[in-house]
């Protein structure tokens, strides 16, 4: 995991800058425009569309990385998805539910995923 980028102090009078996001703390030093595109379109535009609440978005982005087995993206996403309100016991009967559709091993990686972020609340 990337450490945050350090930000110049801010001149004397000028407003502090913005703390950096996590995916400038995480990738803004190699890939800045991929860090870019993740904050403005995907958080910026995709997740704060109407269509969905963020609850069930959040349903939906932790079933699509269980399913393709994605442990690093998912660890995120279940926090985030815990922020959001969908509730441990909804996180982990959906990914019993995906065993049988996403395939067993997917699950199990998963399961030991939730814990290790249930446990660090």
């Amino acid at each position: 995991m990337a450490i945050a980028q350090s930000q110049p102090p801010a001149a004397s009078g000028a407003a502090p800058s913005k703390p950096p996001s996590r995916a400038q703390q995480l990738m803004g030093d190699i890939a800045p425009k991929m860090a870019e595109l993740t904050d403005n379109v995907l958080f910026g535009d995709i997740w704060e569309r109407p269509g969905l609440s963020k609850r069930d978005r959040s349903l939906v982005t932790v079933s699509a990385l269980v399913a393709m087995n994605r442990p690093d993206q998912l660890r995120s996403h279940l926090a985030l998805a815990r922020q959001n309100g969908v509730t441990e016991t909804e996180l982990v009967e959906a990914i019993t539910q995906l065993a049988f559709y996403a395939g067993w091993p997917n699950a199990i990686t998963a399961v030991g995923v939730a814990r290790e972020v249930f446990k660090s609340k």
